[in-house]
């Protein structure tokens, strides 16, 4: 908040789903959800550069929409402050009650911000809504393994699943898949206008939404009536404030115009804060961010409908471009190691993590190989100079974005094998292009829904993905089916690792940098949580 002396407060950066606070003055949780804070609270200011794309959580699967989520909607089972583990939150119970029925028992007297009872109705109406929809740019991915959803009485819903035993249901159930919504406020196979969401005062989680103009300014109140295990929020208000560019977002930080910044500041401008001393210290702490480029095997450079359609020129394509990417140097000359290189699908320091990308492409040591590349076009018959569209966002992924794919574009270029194309498009219009064939490649990154390898994996190489670039692999299906339903844990890993090699050989993305997770910590705002669930929330955020 704004005051005389003016202040930083919470500045989250494009490192990883990093989040920078102010001066000296983060809090930590401990396992049964008390912040620890002062109960007084006080009115916070939040700022982003992130976008909304939807309020309705059939119609978005992304960082900044999620943000929102987490703070209005409930959710079956969430994890509690400091962990990544999940445990119910507006259930009573859950539980596998046979190896395909996965059954939870709802608290009793739930009740939506608008007085109508939350219910078991409401429940499956969420998930069925959500399947039948199946937005492009919506979550419906993740539910992949749901056979049907059924509601025996006011305050038990039974999940049938397809495959027995899935290892990760109940993390999909805290997920974007899992937001529960209002049946009297929601199409029932449309998406939901946001207007009509906040008018209709579908809110049931930790706060609810006062006042709101989409991209510009989102004013929330705590929920009296939130019944879930998070417990009430610590502050008296919240206002998230939209900014254009990372540039206003750091100007109101040092005006103090914001107690916190989240998403997104340039590597420069938070090693700038670092240096702060006085006010600020910046600490690290788990990360799960990829940054990762999206080829449509459709549309990209012999792709299956273009006129020279060939799939070995393809792949070959695809083999080149892993071969002249110089991860190292993007991580240290852009981001200043505020990312690191990555070699796989899944982040280092994730249990199941390989690294077959660096065996594979390159100088087999991590490294970029111009002699190999062009030994990969000529092997297929491709002649050079390959024209590359190439698409990036920076207003999602940060300004830092720009001079990436600029190093991108002169690493590609070098020896003559590729003439690169760089265009940049607002992350709203850029997310429903993505999903219509419209970028041939393009940049994506990825924050996860939860914390197991599985998500690194499902969402983006089963034939129903959310990436929907048209790569289809029966037998990687399979394998990813195979994973998610094996309860030994150590045959399970290496079926993730299995996993891994074989995308690497298709290469449907190219895995480039993964984020860290930091936190510039002040002296004014307490109650942050940076751990590895991912998500960032508002409710214990004092100052």
């Amino acid at each position: 908040m704004k005051t005389t002396r003016g202040r930083i407060g919470l500045a989250v950066g494009a490192i990883g789903i990093a989040a920078l606070v102010l001066s000296g003055c983060a809090t930590s949780s401990n396992d049964d959800g008390d912040k620890g804070g002062d109960s007084a609270g006080g009115d916070i200011i939040v700022g982003t550069t992130d976008k909304i794309v939807s309020l309705d959580p059939a119609g978005s699967y992304d960082n900044g929409s999620f943000a929102v989520m987490n703070q209005i909607y409930p959710f079956l089972l969430n994890s509690k402050y400091g962990t990544a583990e999940v445990s119910p939150d507006i259930a009573e119970s859950a539980e596998f009650t046979s190896p395909t029925e996965y059954t939870v028992k709802l608290k009793s007297g739930l009740k939506f911000a608008n007085g109508n009872d939350l219910t078991s109705s409401d429940v499956k109406f969420t998930f069925d809504r959500m399947v039948k929809i199946a937005d492009p740019n919506g979550p419906s991915s993740l539910l992949n393994n749901l056979a049907s959803v059924e509601a025996p009485d006011d305050t038990t819903v039974v999940f049938t699943l397809k495959n027995g035993n899935d290892q990760i249901w109940p993390l999909i159930l805290s997920s974007p898949a899992g937001p529960i919504v209002d049946e009297d406020v929601f199409s029932p196979d449309a998406v939901t206008p946001d207007d009509d969401i906040v008018k209709g005062e579908a809110f049931a989680g930790q706060y609810v939404i006062d006042s709101y103009k989409v991209n510009e300014l989102v004013s929330y109140k705590p929920n009296p009536d939130y019944k879930g295990s998070l417990g009430a929020a610590e502050n008296t208000s919240v206002q998230a404030k939209y900014y254009a560019d990372a540039s206003n977002l750091k100007l109101a930080i040092g005006n103090g115009d914001i107690d916190v910044a989240f998403r997104s500041l340039s590597a420069t401008d938070v090693e700038d804060l670092g240096k702060q001393k006085d006010k600020v210290q910046v600490v690290d702490g788990p990360g799960g961010e990829i940054r990762y480029i999206v080829f449509n095997i459709d549309t990209m450079p012999f792709g299956a409908k273009t006129p020279e359609a060939d799939p070995a020129k393809s792949l070959a394509v695809r083999q080149a471009m892993a071969d002249l990417i110089d991860r190292a140097a993007v991580a240290k000359d852009v981001y200043k190691d505020t990312f690191s290189p990555l070699y796989s699908y899944v982040p280092e320091g994730m249990p199941g993590a390989t690294t077959p990308l660096k065996d594979m492409y390159g100088d087999g040591n991590g490294g970029p190989d111009a002699d190999k590349a062009a030994k990969a076009l000529s092997d297929a018959g491709v002649q050079t100079p390959v024209t590359l569209n190439l698409q990036y966002n920076g207003d999602h992924y940060g300004p830092s974005s720009g001079d990436e794919y600029a190093a991108y574009k002169t690493q590609l270029e070098k020896g003559g094998l590729f003439k690169v194309n760089l265009q940049q498009t607002e992350w709203v219009q850029y997310s429903k292009d993505r999903t219509a064939d419209v970028y041939p490649m393009y940049q994506l990154g990825w924050f996860p829904d939860y914390s197991d390898a599985d998500n690194y994996l499902s969402p983006f190489f089963m034939t129903e993905n959310f990436l929907a670039n048209h790569y289809d692999n029966k037998a990687v299906n399979d394998a990813i089916v195979k994973e998610q339903t094996e309860t030994d844990s150590a045959k399970r890993l290496d079926q993730i690792g299995q996993i891994q090699e074989a995308v690497a050989k298709d290469l449907s993305t190219l895995p480039i940098l993964q984020g860290k997770q930091v936190a510039i910590v002040g002296k004014d705002v307490k109650g942050t949580t940076l751990d590895a669930s991912f998500k960032f929330r508002y409710a214990p955020l004092t100052k």
